[in-house]
């Protein structure tokens, strides 16, 4: 199943056992066109989040997006220099959050993970559509909060660049370098056997 990859990927990126390309070609680039996302696409992408797992099925997690000018330009205010030098040209920014309260108003003590697990299905179906997705946390949170009026129960998580791939030449030459999938730790790094530090 892993046959036929892209160059880039296949460079990159070789996994020890067999699994759906789609792990693989999604990563994260900076480079975006302006191309407009049509809504109808878009919205497959949290649909796609939408079905995402979640403790006791509370689905905490919740996107505050970003399509017109002036809804962008808010969103630039809180986004550091350093990352908004690339994400300006994406046309779309998703901020995820995640309401820390149950029901009864305990503390969710899994929010932020169904959260990312839901930002991990939405990163799966824009590959699927075409497109890319890069995640960010640099940005400031406290001022995310008060721009875009976030309740003080919900954790404020990452800010979503979302588009199509531009060229790497349309980036500056010191993120040009970056431009390439990433490569991941060893299996046997991440996978113990029977507890902490016990490898397969």
């Amino acid at each position: 199943m892993t046959s036929s990859l892209p160059t880039e990927i296949e460079t990159n990126r070789q996994p020890d056992h067999e699994i759906n390309p789609q792990f693989l070609t999604r990563w994260s680039p900076r480079s975006f066109t302006n191309q407009e996302v049509t809504e109808d696409v878009l919205l497959s992408l949290f649909e796609a989040a939408r079905w995402a797992p979640s403790g006791s099925n509370l689905q905490p997690w919740r996107f505050i997006i970003a399509r017109t000018d002036e809804q962008k330009a808010k969103f630039h205010e809180f986004i550091m220099p350093a990352n908004r030098e690339w994400c300006e040209k994406a046309p779309v920014l998703a901020l995820v959050i995640s309401h820390t309260k149950t029901a009864r108003g305990d503390n969710n003590p899994s929010h932020q993970f169904d959260a990312g697990t839901a930002w991990g299905y939405l990163a799966l179906e824009a590959n699927n559509q075409g497109l890319v997705t890069h995640a960010m946390g640099g940005f400031h949170r406290d001022q995310a909060r008060e721009a875009l009026q976030i309740p003080e129960d919900y954790d404020i998580h990452a800010v979503i660049a979302i588009g199509y791939r531009g060229s790497v030449d349309a980036l500056a030459e010191k993120f040009q370098e970056r431009e390439t999938p990433s490569t991941r730790r060893p299996l046997n790094e991440l996978l113990f056997s029977g507890e902490f530090g016990q490898t397969l």
